[in-house]
């Protein structure tokens, strides 16, 4: 066991606190590579570890946050990855005392992961492997991941680091104001995710001061045992009457939240953000004389998605896992498959949800296509309409890695059975996923024919999955349905296996309920009495189609008899008395939508994002209506109800930006329609950059693509701009506008420098400013406007250019 994973048993540890801060302090300048300064001043690195050191920190941080082979490459540093990382774990050592623990950074790429940008997971894997072998090989005692807002990005740091090294992980998020990711991530979907990985310490980190971090960390303790850890801001940045960035929180202010922290279940807390020494001196004090709490949350078997955690446990309701996305038996489904289309994918993800499905199975098994690409085309294409978890129904080892990787949050594989074949090349995967696995009651003789031969194969699928290190709540079983016309004994051995399974390995239990009435007729009515009797047996997942209403029925009647209901509420909600108004008016709105005409369906596929799909209607549209109707009639309309959304806090960036994409798609078709007829819907011309010195430009990227979508056209400069060249340009095209983004304090003052430039040469050009530092009240005091989000430009870009 590692020293870390020792300590953190008795004590509560102090990490340190910031390295920007401090570097910024001795002199790095605006723009340059802080992991160059290992190589170029190591005293100053070994100054700032050893003051922390020297302030009580257990732990101290290497200096190589941005020190991955992506980030380097933008400052032209790529490969000297190695030495640079190597050096910073030599300078942490050099300040260390025998017990300090040496933790090694490692921060996001910067990039968006696919779907939302062009980063692959399997690219974002192997950028994170390098660089954790390196600090292994180097000396670290342990890896810390900080400052993330992608799940899908977290996932792939973890795994690999998991992978190649041997090294515990601490794992922070940074959150938002929401106490949600940027991508919607909310606490308990990432413990769900992160617990299934197998990462050591989890926590939270930058984002806000300590108040937002308090409300994160409790969020955590009351949903897991695991260790947890908290870095918090000094504060929300602000600058002085010298543009110096500071952080405004005294330490003796940060300090007063340490056993606010502690009680909530905090084993490490450190600082972030604008946190010096003289804060972690004063955060030492107050820890040594506390003691961890003690943690008895009772593991649960958890699914997830990007936004959502779906738990299955015998007092929760039965979950459904929607089984419609299949071809088995399905030929319009099957040809849809081959020739690679996602529509009728797009129609049974959409309705189950709606239905009320918990999870969703997808089966992409159709004969001679390759099912490698379509499994990761029709997950994408599920995650992005609804927010359930994932069941990936697949055997096929290749077919499930793809899946696997495209997912983001926790799937349950479908499925691993009693074969060694099977639990040779199934296990293994949900292990390095984080997934729960389900284990079919099979192996080389087939299905036994008995409840106790079931009960046997289970039994070696679990402790086979326990050697391996999947636990206990991430293991499910299916005792499997028979035919009842042709195997009518063996219904009662099914129902006979299922309490068994609970009784003696005490897994969680799922079953394809349909197959029980294949060959009979009016199959409505066995299924729906055979799932009665599974729920009554312990049955807590079936498989089934979410849309016949006789199911779901007999699913809630059931949850009230077996007492997964509590006072019947679900129950009620669902079949109250006004069901019946409601099944009318449910019945009206599904004649209506039948009846939308095509540019209502284009509206809605963009507030859908059905980007894949969107392009046909288009073409079909333009039959009836000109290019610019479907502009203003169905594509804005539906991207400002994204918007709209989106700032209600409904929707996510990831939702905010496939809307965009299926913007981008429409665009594509209608641009030289519009332009060939002499008609160009421009709202007005903006010049955009990231300012000089800062090399961050995600947020910029993403309020550029709703601009464009919103009829401006936009002129992108890109980022680590200096101030001259976004003047210049700006005149020379006369732009209405001129957006900057600044990621760091640091960078700001450069706003101020640009609209004090333009107020000296009498130019009307008006200047929006946005960023993660970036305040309201710092843009009216440059006289500037300001924006928060790429939906609050959008709206704030018309406001300028309608009133000039």
């Amino acid at each position: 066991m590692s020293s870390l994973l020792k300590r953190l048993k008795n004590e509560v540890l102090v990490l340190d606190g910031a390295m920007g801060t401090e570097l910024h302090k001795k002199g790095l300048e605006v723009g340059e590579c802080p992991e160059k300064l290992n190589l170029t001043h190591p005293e100053i690195l070994t100054e700032i570890h050893r003051s922390y050191v020297e302030a009580g920190s257990d732990i101290i941080q290497t200096n190589t946050f941005g020190a991955s082979r992506i980030k380097l490459d933008e400052y032209g540093l790529g490969e000297e990855v190695e030495v640079i990382n190597r050096k910073a774990v030599e300078l942490a050592k050099a300040a260390a005392n025998s017990d300090t623990i040496i933790a090694a950074s490692m921060g996001p790429t910067g990039k968006l992961l696919e779907p939302l940008g062009d980063l692959s997971f399997q690219k974002a894997y192997e950028i994170f492997a390098e660089q954790a072998q390196i600090l292994e090989d180097a000396g670290v005692d342990v890896i810390s991941i900080e400052t993330m807002t992608d799940l899908q990005e977290v996932r792939a740091a973890v795994i690999a680091v998991k992978e190649n090294t041997s090294l515990p992980i601490i794992c922070h998020l940074t959150y938002e104001e929401s106490l949600k990711t940027m991508t919607g991530t909310d606490p308990v979907t990432a413990v769900t995710v992160l617990e299934g990985l197998g990462v050591e310490v989890i926590g939270a980190n930058c984002s806000m001061g300590p108040e937002g971090l308090l409300k994160i960390i409790e969020t955590l303790g009351k949903n897991t045992s695991t260790y947890l850890s908290v870095e918090p801001n000094a504060g929300l940045p602000i600058l002085d009457e010298n543009n110096n960035t500071i952080f405004p929180m005294k330490a003796s202010e940060m300090a007063s939240y340490l056993k606010k922290f502690v009680d909530a279940g905090a084993n490490i807390i450190g600082g972030c953000c604008g946190s010096t020494p003289e804060y972690i001196r004063l955060v030492a004090e107050q820890v040594k004389k506390l003691k961890p709490k003690s943690k008895n949350h009772q593991a649960e078997t958890k699914l997830a998605s990007r936004s959502k955690t779906v738990v299955i446990a015998d007092n929760l309701p039965t979950r459904i896992i929607g089984e419609r996305i299949n071809p088995t038996g399905r030929k319009e489904l099957s040809a849809e498959l081959k020739e690679g289309k996602m529509n009728i994918v797009s129609q049974e993800a959409t309705a189950q949800a709606k239905a009320g499905a918990d999870i969703l199975d997808v089966n992409v098994g159709v004969p001679k296509i390759d099912q490698v690409i379509t499994i990761k085309q029709a997950i994408t294409t599920v995650q992005n309409l609804v927010n359930l978890p994932i069941c990936i129904d697949t055997t096929d080892a290749e077919v499930l890695e793809a899946a696997l990787q495209t997912v983001v949050g926790k799937p349950l594989i479908n499925s691993v059975n009693g074969e060694e074949e099977s639990l040779n090349s199934v296990l293994p995967l949900a292990k390095k996923y984080g997934a729960c696995v389900l284990g079919l009651t099979l192996d080389e003789d087939g299905i036994p024919k008995t409840a106790e031969g079931r009960l046997q194969v289970a039994r070696k699928i679990v402790e086979r999955a326990l050697e391996l290190g999947i636990k206990r709540e991430n293991i499910l079983i299916d005792a499997l349905t028979l035919t009842a016309s042709a195997q009518q004994e063996g219904v009662q051995e099914t129902i006979k296996a299922i309490r068994l399974i609970k009784e003696e390995l005490g897994v969680a239990t799922v079953l394809g309920v349909s197959n029980i009435s294949f060959g009979l007729p009016d199959r409505k009515k066995v299924n729906t009495a055979f799932l009665a009797m599974a729920i009554q047996a312990g049955l807590n997942a079936p498989i089934l189609d979410p849309t016949i209403e006789e199911m779901k029925a007999t699913l809630m009647a059931s949850d009230i008899l077996v007492n997964r209901d509590v006072s019947s509420q679900r129950y009620l909600k669902a079949y109250g008395q006004n069901k019946e108004a409601e099944e009318k008016k449910d019945t009206k709105q599904e004649e209506k939508e039948v009846e939308l005409n095509i540019l209502t369906q284009i509206q809605q596929q963009v507030l859908t994002g059905d980007k894949d799909n969107i392009s046909d209607n288009i073409k079909k549209a333009l039959d009836d209506h000109s290019a610019l109707e479907i502009i203003n009639r169905a594509l804005i309309p539906g991207i400002q109800e994204v918007g709209d959304k989106y700032d209600e806090g409904i929707y996510f960036l990831p939702q905010l930006m496939l809307g965009a994409e299926a913007m981008q798609n429409s665009f594509a078709i209608l641009k030289p329609i519009l332009e060939k007829e002499g008609s160009k819907e421009n709202q007005g011309r903006i010049i955009m950059a990231t300012v000089k010195g800062d090399v961050h430009d995600i947020g910029k990227n993403i309020v550029k693509i709703m601009l464009q979508n919103n009829g401006f056209e936009v002129i992108d400069l890109g980022k680590d701009i200096a101030n001259e060249t976004i003047i210049s340009t700006a005149l020379a095209k006369k732009a209405d506008i001129i957006c900057l983004s600044a990621l760091m304090t640091t960078t700001m003052p450069r706003m101020e420098e640009i609209t004090a430039k333009l107020k000296e040469s009498n130019s009307n050009i008006k200047v929006m400013v946005g960023g993660a530092v970036v305040t309201e009240d710092y843009a009216d005091s440059i006289g500037a406007y300001y924006s928060d989000n790429a939906v609050e430009a959008v709206k704030t870009a018309k406001k300028l250019v309608s009133n000039s």
